[in-house]
């Protein structure tokens, strides 16, 4: 079996990409291709997934494919030679920076935001896992000032993917979370609606906080892709519910 990736170019010196549903080993909501070990999925399943994913890509085993314990916060971890391996060290974190050539970084999402940041004059790269509540703690700039300080990155050089999530015709909220995103001072006229009900545009908030620290318009590529309207190939937790796979969204430096 050979996993079905969605690829991003983002340039000849890395590889970027998010999972589908296909090329793998899980079954039921879980089918096919997971590698999160966090969602109830069967263990010799996801290990094989792995494998695959691992085949699939240039890196050299399973153990440099990294994926961190996500919890919705905005705790944002540099992956260097020492952390491999050290999944004590990716618990509570939801975003990833490396400039450790052959190692894929990545986050998982189910309808949540995955933003890949690719800076090619410093060849350093992120990975972030923005969910509702990591958006409104603004995961996205934080990674980039994370870039920024680790690395020396200039903002107007980066690149950046936003990956599958969820839409805002899909994106029903309640009042509560509208109001959060209105007191972290977003611009609620440009990222809600209200159809009976609120709804928010995740991935025009983190396109904004991309360019809101200087990452030019031009740089950034949305994939468009809904993954409550596309389940039967991605993901999607209001779908399939929380027992159910993970989309898997990585960069990898050559």
């Amino acid at each position: 079996m050979t996993p079905q990736l969605t690829y991003y170019d983002l340039g000849p010196r890395v590889v970027a990409f998010s999972t589908t549903r296909h090329g793998g080993v899980s079954t039921g909501s879980y089918g096919t291709f997971n590698i999160n070990g966090y969602c109830g999925d069967q263990p010799e399943a996801v290990a094989e997934n792995r494998r695959l994913l691992a085949t699939e890509l240039p890196v050299a085993d399973v153990m440099h494919i990294v994926l961190p314990h996500q919890v919705h916060d905005s705790v944002v971890k540099i992956i260097d030679e020492a952390s491999l391996g050290r999944q004590d060290m990716l618990e509570g974190v939801d975003a990833l920076v490396t400039r450790q050539t052959g190692v894929c970084i990545g986050v998982s999402t189910a309808d949540c935001i995955p933003i890949i940041i690719y800076d090619p004059l410093h060849h350093c790269a992120a990975a972030v896992h923005a969910g509702w509540r990591g958006t409104v703690r603004r995961i996205v700039e934080r990674t980039v000032r994370l870039m920024e300080d680790a690395f020396q990155s200039d903002c107007s050089q980066m690149r950046a993917v936003i990956g599958p999530g969820i839409s805002l015709k899909n994106f029903e909220v309640g009042q509560e979370v509208y109001d959060e995103f209105l007191s972290a001072g977003f611009p609620m006229e440009r990222i809600a609606a209200r159809y009976g009900k609120w709804h928010i545009d995740l991935p025009l908030c983190n396109r904004l906080q991309l360019e809101n620290t200087g990452v030019r318009p031009e740089n950034i590529y949305d994939a468009g892709i809904c993954t409550y309207d596309r389940v039967d190939d991605y993901f999607s937790a209001r779908r399939l519910g929380i027992a159910s796979g993970r989309i898997y969204t990585g960069i990898v430096l050559k």
